[in-house]
């Protein structure tokens, strides 16, 4: 990595490059519409799996940092579904120690909510608290609302959020949205109501606890309408969703494994109410949920393949084509979403980190070019605009397009 002697905003009119956007108090910036370049505040991505310690043929935090630095990211908040499960500091410090070497960006961990994330009994909450951003079982629900009420009060007393992963599993759930497509080519279908009723109930647990609550991606209209409500009724609550929940949905669906993930691809009138979330300030941020696998757990159909899709290098071009190109975002309200919202609820200043963009750079997606390990996307062979040229992370060079 090159350093960067003296970092400020002349680096960038050296380079002919002009800032764009403010995200915080630190990162004064303008934007000038006729340049070519433009330069972002570091994204923030408070939900990624970069699969150590445990999963490292899946990917490493070596090459998920490489590939949230493509994708112009310099922060982002790992999820704890790994071996061992970060549910105490000793176990922890396994993660803790492989970021500290590995890491090129900040990587902040969840601990776990509960010890091996198995719903029985809470994990090392307080001891893990100066470590982790906050606490999540994501892949798995906590079932117990016993539980789950002991993990917010815990949680508020220590300043740390709860980052819930919705989905109330049952006896024959399937691996793709219950719809249309399912019951055309003889799928099982996961129904709408495994997400919303655990958010019904989560919403009611936050209200009850004043615990900072955080849903993790969103990706039912019923959910919209319970997060709406309860910011309305003063719920300290917020949540993501990503962007192939909003730029897909199930009719988009293939017989391949690279659109297999979970939460599903659900309905249009699903996208379309997250849309309208997005766009009415219901859904607080975009996260990628960038979950790699090797090529063989994805190449089993949607039947067989493994839960998860990637998607950190390609994010802001995703949401820029669909979004802002087409007149839905304002470039100012996708840097909120995509730096300021998840960097404020998460704690993670932005100091000096930025990247550098041609905005008018068309390509095609293609796996092979990703830097993660993972190459499963159901982006494949879509056209974008927007290539990242350069991340700059504490004023050092972490990505450089050659």
């Amino acid at each position: 990595m090159s350093k960067l002697k003296n970092l400020n905003l002349d680096f960038l009119k050296a380079a002919d490059i002009t800032p764009v956007v403010t995200c915080s108090g630190d990162a004064v910036v303008a934007f000038v519409d006729h340049s070519q370049y433009v330069a972002f505040p570091g994204f923030c991505d408070v939900h990624v799996h970069f699969r150590e310690p445990g999963f490292s043929y899946k990917e490493t935090v070596k090459s998920g940092s490489l590939a949230a630095a493509r994708g112009g990211f310099t922060a982002v908040c790992t999820m704890p579904n790994l071996s061992p499960v970060p549910d105490s500091v000793e176990h922890l410090k396994e993660q803790l120690d492989i970021i500290e070497r590995d890491a090129v960006i900040r990587v902040v961990p969840c601990g776990s909510i509960t010890v091996g994330e198995k719903g029985q009994a809470l994990s090392d909450m307080e001891g893990m608290a100066p470590f982790v951003v906050g606490y999540s079982d994501d892949g798995v629900d906590v079932r117990s609302d016993s539980m789950m009420r002991a993990a917010m009060e815990k949680a508020k007393a220590l300043d740390r959020i709860i980052v819930a992963h919705c989905e109330i599993k049952y006896e024959g759930i399937g691996y793709i949205h219950d719809g249309e497509y399912a019951r055309a080519n003889g799928h099982r279908g996961i129904t709408s109501e495994s997400e919303f009723l655990q958010v019904a109930r989560d919403i009611a647990l936050a209200k009850e606890t004043g615990c900072a609550y955080h849903v993790c991606h969103i990706s039912t209209k019923q959910s919209v309408a319970l997060i709406r409500e309860a910011k309305k009724q003063g719920v300290n609550i917020t949540c993501e969703t990503g962007p192939h929940y909003l730029l897909l949905d199930d009719s988009a669906l293939q017989e391949h494994g690279r659109f297999k993930m979970n939460p599903p691809l659900r309905s249009k009138a699903d996208r379309e109410a997250l849309v309208e979330g997005l766009l009415d300030g219901t859904i607080d941020m975009i996260a990628t949920d960038h979950a790699p696998h090797a090529a063989e757990e994805k190449a089993k159909g949607l039947a067989g393949s493994s839960f998860g899709v990637v998607g950190i290098e390609t994010s802001f071009p995703l949401m820029y084509t669909g979004f802002v190109k087409m007149g839905l975002l304002t470039m100012e309200q996708l840097i909120r979403l995509m730096c300021d919202n998840p960097r404020r609820r998460f704690g993670l200043p932005v100091g000096n980190d930025f990247s550098v963009w041609d905005l008018n750079a068309k390509y095609t997606v293609d796996p092979k070019d990703f830097l993660s390990m993972g190459k499963a996307t159901p982006f494949e062979g879509v056209e974008v605009y927007g290539k990242n040229l350069l991340t700059v992370h504490n004023g050092q060079i972490v990505y450089q397009n050659k």
